[in-house]
Order: C-alpha cells, then structure tokens, then sequence
C-alpha cells in the first residue's frame, strides 16, 4: 500500500465497520481522506448515536478519544473541487464502507452525483484498487447485476460478512474481521484477529 486511503461513508447498516476502519487505518499510520454522505450520517446518528456535522466537522465527534486524527482530512460529500475528486491525486486505494444499493448502483453505472461516487469513479478509471462493502440481505437481482458490473470494472466485493473462527468473544471481535479483510486487501499489516491456521484456530 502507498499513499492515502479513501474513505466514503454511506447510507447503509454497519457504520459501525466505517468507524473502526478509520480508527485502525490512522492507528497504523496511514493518511486517510474521508466523505461521508447526508445519508451516512442518518445511519451514524441512529446506530451509534453520535450527531456528526458534515458542515463543521470534527473528528472527535466520531473517532474514539485515543486516536490520533492529524493524518485525516475531510472533505464535505458536494465537494468536487476535493483532492480525491481527481485522478492526478494518487492515492492506496479506496474503500465504501457500508455501501448502499443507490452508491452501488451509481458506481456501477458510472453515474456519480455526490463526491463518494465520483471518487470511486476515479479509481476505477485509474485501475486502483476500490473495495465496496455491502450489507444489505438479502439482495435482489439488480443489485447482484450491479456487483457484477462493478467487479468487472476492477471494483472488489466484499460484503460485510464476519466469520466465526476467530475466537469470537464480543460483537467488536465480528466487527474486527471485516476490518482486517478490507485492510488485508489495502496491503495494511494488522493484528486484529487470528488468521485461520493459527494456534487457537483450526
């Protein structure tokens, strides 16, 4: 992995996942580029109760007291003067975690109408690597269509779906696994969870 990581937040279940991937990725050190939808913040607001101001943001708001935010830089999900709006600002990669349908759909179709999208169309055009993490179930037939199209693109699909080898012991060990599978693909050395074949796991 070289240079920043790309963060969008939108308006699917799981705000959850988006949290500790930025907490993880600023942890080891990575330079994180971050936009969260209108959408995205609903979903924060009622799953974590925390009220994110995508005006006025603050990364206290939503990190963790313990992080260090000085490598994270946010850019409001209207902004397409943003950096990561263009392909000459190179970046490690992209991650969309959680991924709605709509935000699926419109990267699939090359459709963007907000920063997050059009920002996962740059990558895709650049051929860097774009990792979309649905969560949504069951899914219809559009919605399988539109992953297929998106993973010819060069998108990878990973869906938030943890596994249960790991020595689960809490909710955060569950959420933890899906982290490490995006960092696993972003090239991010983590120890978050026991890999399979470790002493512990089968």
């Amino acid at each position: 992995m070289s240079g920043p990581i790309v963060v969008g937040i939108t308006g699917a279940s799981g705000a959850v996942y988006a949290v500790r991937l930025i907490e993880v990725l600023l942890r080891e050190g990575c330079e994180v580029h971050l936009a969260i939808s209108s959408s995205g913040a609903a979903v924060i607001a009622q799953e974590l109760d925390i009220n994110v101001d995508l005006n006025r943001f603050s990364p206290a708001a939503l990190l963790d007291a313990t992080t260090t935010t000085r490598a994270l830089h946010y850019h409001h999900f209207t902004d397409f003067m943003a950096p990561i709006a263009s392909g000459s600002f190179v970046t490690g990669g992209m991650v969309i975690c959680p991924c709605s349908g709509s935000t699926l759909s419109a990267v699939a179709h090359a459709a963007g109408s907000n920063l997050i999208q059009r920002a996962a169309e740059v990558h895709l055009k650049e051929r860097r690597k774009l990792i979309l993490v649905p969560r949504e179930t069951p899914l219809s037939l559009p919605q399988i269509n539109n992953m297929k199209l998106a993973a010819e693109a060069g998108a990878i699909i990973l869906p938030a779906s943890p596994g249960w080898y790991h020595g689960v012991k809490a909710v955060n060990d569950l959420v933890d696994f899906v982290v490490c599978r995006i960092l696993d693909q972003l090239g991010v050395k983590t120890d978050l969870m026991r890999r399979w074949g470790e002493p512990g796991n089968l």
